[in-house]
């Protein structure tokens, strides 16, 4: 699976005005409109450097959550999942993403109740998709998945996500088809057994999540140490201001689905 940071496109979505009422594990804050909107244009450019067409779909004032688009589908070279999200007031996220999503793909599958799982959980590597079980994905979603994906082709491992931790990607990334980017709490969980591992610096835990899409690391700025560790393992990296959706519990993968339409 050696296009699993490959990309040709990449999704993203406005955020609305009704940011304020999104989301958050812990209330740090509400998020500055005007800026989450400067933040989103450099993180716009940021993926089109990378070489990624962007495709734009406009806000959604119902959905203050709506810009993470990461959680509603999961997106393969030959397939897309559409998701179903665990957290009540995002389910109909889906249903608002679908149209574009089939417009770019013949075949398209969907997560189905019961079951819940988000895009955030789910980390696709150079030889498995791990999935990561956490307060947002649970047994029945992961099995779906699991069917779908192994009908695919695919091989799919679940892990579980230490439950301090929002979703498995919080604290984690791709950097090359058998190489992560975690923080130390979340590889002492033996997730990633097999793998190597470039650990961020202590303190810059929010850094993990950062996206590899082709020859680019985009990370949120803000973490200097973490950044010079990867400029020195030889990755090209470019840091965007993070701060009012980091608010929100957002992150660099959460901003976008990449996709690789071959």
């Amino acid at each position: 699976m050696e296009y699993s940071y490959q990309f040709t496109h990449a999704i993203v979505r406005k955020p609305a005005r009704s940011i304020s009422k999104g989301l958050r594990a812990v209330d740090i804050g509400s998020p500055d409109y005007d800026q989450m909107i400067s933040d989103h244009k450099d993180y716009v450019e940021a993926l089109t450097l990378a070489g990624a067409e962007v495709i734009h779909l406009n806000e959604l004032d119902k959905f203050p959550d709506g810009q993470f688009v990461e959680d509603t589908a999961l997106c393969l070279p030959n397939a897309v999942i559409l998701m179903r999200p665990g957290a009540p007031s995002r389910l109909d996220e889906v249903d608002k993403i679908a149209p574009k999503l089939r417009e770019l793909f013949t075949e398209v599958y969907q997560i189905e109740e019961p079951g819940h799982i988000e895009g955030g959980d789910i980390l696709v590597t150079g030889k498995e998709i791990l999935v990561g079980r956490s307060a947002r994905t649970d047994e029945k979603g992961v099995s779906q998945l699991s069917d779908i994906a192994t009908a695919l082709g695919y091989v799919m491992r679940e892990v579980f996500t230490p439950p301090e931790i929002l979703h498995f990607k919080t604290d984690c990334s791709l950097l090359g088809p058998n190489e992560i980017l975690s923080t130390k709490r979340l590889q002492a969980s033996g997730c990633f057994n097999g793998y190597k591992v470039i650990n961020v610096e202590d303190g810059e835990e929010a850094a993990a999540n950062a996206i590899r899409v082709n020859d680019f690391v985009i990370m949120p700025a803000g973490f200097p140490k973490t950044k010079v560790i990867l400029e020195d393992h030889g990755y090209k990296v470019k840091a965007i201001n993070n701060t009012e959706c980091a608010k929100l519990d957002g992150g660099m993968s959460c901003l976008s689905l990449r996709l690789n339409l071959i």
